[in-house]
Formats: C-alpha cells, structure tokens, sequence
C-alpha cells in the first residue's frame, strides 16, 4: 500500500483547520473609538467620539467629520483629571460646550477628562475630551515626552 497512513492525512487536516481558525481568531478587530468630545471650543456635537492620534508635531482628535489637529508648540495648559478644572472652565473663550455644572459631581473611577488649551491664529481654544483611565495611561508619557511639557495630573490613587 503506497501512500500516507489515514492518521497522518487527519491529522494534517486538523492541523490546517486549526491554524485557519487561529488566523481569524487573530485578525485584528477595528478599534472603537475610546475619546468623546465633552466640551470645547471646537464645532462638534457633544459625545462625538474619535481617537487621539500623536505626531511629532502636535495631537488631532480624529472624528467623523475630520480631524482637529493642536501643534504642540501652541498649547498653553493640558490636564488629565476627575473633573474640569476652574482654571479651564473659567477660561475667556466662545465655548460651543460649555462645561458642565454637574460635571465635578460626575467624578467617577470609569471617566476621566483630557483638556487642552491652545492657541491658534490670536484665538483661544479649548479641547475637552472624556476617556478612560487604561485608555489615557499610555498616551500621558508619549504627549510629555512629544510636547516637550507636563500634562498636569490630578492626584488618584490609581495612578
């Protein structure tokens, strides 16, 4: 009798079969966009969603509608914290959302907010954007280390 024995031919099946399975079981799923648009100075509904894209140039909260791109070299304060901190939301700015009264109550372990204050062309903006904890952890040393500054974090015992 020529030819393979009958165990090795199911075996190589079941070999094949299985990596198969393991290589669509690995493709990589698209990412859900992890940031929302809280408050700003920017046109974009509240709780539009995107994600923070870093260059060595500057951030972009990329949405949707499109991209808003912040130079780094034009950023004038950056928090990571609970809430939005008097210091951002008492800013002189034409706010399209406003910050919330409620949102220092809403100070809770699943959000955190990301505020930026930048310059651009003589005018004042501001960015707000909502964002877990184990979401935001890897983005502050890369922002630190790009911006060349500190985003001031508030002080939790996760950290």
């Amino acid at each position: 009798m020529t030819g393979r024995p009958k165990w090795k031919v199911i075996l190589g099946w079941a070999l094949a079969i299985l990596l198969a399975v393991g290589a669509l079981a690995a493709r990589e799923e698209p990412l859900r966009p992890q940031f929302k648009y809280a408050a700003g100075t920017e046109d974009l509904p509240e709780d539009c969603e995107g994600s923070l894209e870093l260059s060595q140039e500057g951030m972009g909260f990329r949405h949707l509608g499109g991209v808003v791109s912040i130079p780094f070299a034009s950023i004038t304060r950056m928090e990571y914290r609970s809430d939005i901190s008097p210091k951002i939301s008492r800013l002189k700015v034409k706010w399209t959302i406003r910050p919330a009264r409620s949102i220092p109550l809403f100070r809770t372990r699943e959000h955190r907010f990301f505020a930026v204050a930048y310059r651009v062309d003589n005018a004042h903006h501001v960015l707000v954007l909502r964002v877990r904890p184990g979401v935001m952890r890897p983005y502050l040393a890369e922002i630190d280390l790009k911006a060349n500054r500190r985003v001031e974090v508030e002080h939790l015992e996760e950290y």
